[in-house]
């Protein structure tokens, strides 16, 4: 799993997400999809590296606030389609004022996260990006970059949805998810995240909520897909109910099966 992470100088969790097998026999193309965290510290050298990967779709799941708050630089010449959402107020990132409002703690974090996964399909804004990714996805000739902040909740999510309509097994697409937890560089992060909470928030959080909080768990994801079945009646009805019918997933699957 570790050769699919890509280690640019200063974007997080940048990795493929593609290379997996196929229920149809098949597999999914190498280099074609790709995800990671925000952008706004890529380096030159970073940007080269994007720009080499041929990307022609970057679909950037993140609020308004956000996206105002860290600005994304493209590649020089990048002239690829840019899917962002303006839809709802300048409202801040769940998580920030979860991080500001709540004692974090390995448990709270936890809690927080199944409540997260468990609404965050049926966001109106979120409905709209993964419907306009899908989109996307069954017309692009190029590669296709989701992110959002951290590139492991929301894009997380899209991920998983476009392994389940591509025919991934849940074990591949479930490893993936987890990849998180090394791409992130966790440990490695610790402590400059610890400090900067602790100075933003006034109190020094433990390092197994900071570790919790920074990481994934398989029962988030699973969280997620239990109430789209519950809600929706399963992936498919989601995914109809959101504007992906199965004509575009057919599209989709014949464009990443080729």
């Amino acid at each position: 799993m570790t050769d699919r992470i890509l280690p640019l100088e200063a974007i997080d969790n940048f990795r493929d997400y593609g290379d997996y097998t196929l229920a149809s026999g098949g597999r999914l193309p190498r280099r074609r999809l790709f995800r990671s965290a925000h952008h706004a510290r890529a380096t030159e050298a970073d940007l080269a590296a994007m720009d080499a990967l041929g990307i022609s779709v970057v679909v950037d799941l993140r609020r308004p606030l956000e996206r105002d708050r860290d600005r994304s630089p493209r590649p020089a010449g990048f002239t690829g389609q840019v899917i962002e959402c303006d839809l709802g107020d300048q409202a801040e990132a769940p998580h920030i004022a979860f991080l500001r409002e709540t004692d974090l703690t390995a448990a709270s974090a936890h809690a927080f996260f199944i409540d997260y996964y468990t609404h965050a399909p049926f966001e109106p804004r979120h409905e709209i990006l993964f419907r306009r990714y899908f989109e996307a996805l069954a017309e692009a000739d190029g590669a296709v970059l989701i992110h959002c902040t951290a590139g492991k909740d929301r894009t997380g999510i899209l991920a998983a949805l476009t392994h389940h309509v591509m025919g991934v097994h849940p074990d591949d697409a479930r490893a993936d998810y987890l990849l998180t937890n090394q791409a992130a560089r966790l440990e490695e992060r610790l402590p400059t995240v610890s400090e900067s909470l602790e100075a933003s928030l006034g109190r020094r959080p433990s390092e197994q909520a900071v570790r919790a909080f920074l990481g994934v768990k398989a029962d988030y994801l699973d969280a997620a897909f239990a109430s789209i079945d519950d809600r929706r009646g399963g992936v498919e009805a989601y995914l109809d109910s959101i504007g992906v019918d199965a004509a575009r997933r057919d599209q989709v699957r014949a464009r990443l099966s080729a």
